[in-house]
């Protein structure tokens, strides 16, 4: 425990995470009316949409909207996700949009195939044309994701070797587009890690990018997600990526998956580190309601826990 960080940051991606599993039709006021009372909440990271194709995700084709009815709070960014060239081209036309120059890597052939069209030997080799573009446009590129970095449906459990594979290709990337990443992130895209895999992996990171800061995008498929938070918050992890009320999922793994859930939840995230003296900058009692309207505007019961039972705040006072 002599690990723990004395503060986290945590990036918010329920806007975007729940709203392209969901079926299209909510009004792009109760969107951006979601995303101002995250910021509101103190979230200095929040990705509201991805710009992908509106034939395959059509709860996402109005995304240059949604990000038009924001108000912006100073301080605050609000992020995108893309898959593609067009996606960016997009992304990059809305001036709302804070532009992240991230690469995403692959451990997964299949996974690939569903995410991208390509192999993930083809789409990890393509991050060196993004690093290019990214530059091109006086992008700055310091981050990188390794997705499906614990295990796959479609390709089974991912070895510590084949993520040290993915993380030697990634190195040899850093250094052939003259980037220096300052992030890493291990992605748990549809549910296999576990507090003891979460560790070893850290490790193996550290090992490979000794200057890097480890981040975590942990889903909860399968009721896991937040030991495995606290499995990382032991080994020092301070980056996390969640999202409120627990939102989300993958469009293009869930069924075949088994149902990928969303990242872990923002406000049970921020409980826990409370809990332990560790700081957010959030306000989890503001972050609460906003789960709260992020269950009414869903209609149905969301996965958060603190949303149904509270905080410890009301008794503390009493």
């Amino acid at each position: 425990m002599n690990d723990l960080p004395k503060r986290v940051e945590i990036h918010e991606e329920g806007p975007r995470e729940g709203f392209q599993i969901e079926p299209p039709g909510f009004s792009l006021e109760d969107r951006a009316r979601l995303v101002e009372a995250l910021a509101g909440a103190g979230l200095a990271q929040i990705q509201v949409a991805s710009f992908v194709n509106p034939v395959r995700v059509p709860q996402m084709a109005d995304a240059a909207e949604l990000f038009a009815r924001i108000r912006k709070v100073e301080g605050v960014r609000y992020t995108a996700l893309w898959l593609n060239e067009k996606g960016f081209e997009r992304a990059r036309s809305v001036p709302q949009v804070d532009i992240d120059g991230a690469l995403y890597f692959y451990t997964s052939d299949a996974f690939s195939q569903m995410n991208n069209g390509a192999s993930a030997e083809e789409h990890n080799r393509k991050q060196i044309d993004w690093i290019r573009r990214y530059h091109a446009c006086g992008i700055k590129v310091d981050t990188a994701y390794v997705m499906t970095a614990f295990g796959c449906h479609f390709a089974g459990e991912i070895s510590e070797q084949q993520l040290a594979q993915t993380l030697d290709l990634i190195r040899a990337v850093e250094t052939e587009g003259e980037v220096h990443l300052e992030r890493l992130y291990l992605a748990d895209t549809v549910g296999w890690a576990n507090p003891l895999s979460v560790q070893r992996r850290v490790e193996l990171v550290r090992r490979f990018f000794p200057h890097v800061r480890v981040g975590m995008h942990l889903h909860d498929t399968r009721g896991a997600g937040m030991a495995n938070a606290l499995a990382a918050l032991q080994c020092g992890v301070d980056l996390f990526d969640a999202s409120v009320a627990g939102l989300g999922g993958c469009p293009f793994s869930g069924h075949a998956a088994g149902g990928a859930a969303g990242n872990i939840c923002t406000e049970d995230l921020v409980f826990m580190c409370h809990e332990m003296g560790i700081e957010t900058g959030v306000d989890l009692e503001h972050l609460i309601g906003a789960a709260k309207f992020a269950e009414q505007l869903i209609g149905r019961r969301l996965e958060g826990r603190l949303m149904h039972s509270g905080s410890l705040a009301a008794y503390r006072r009493q």
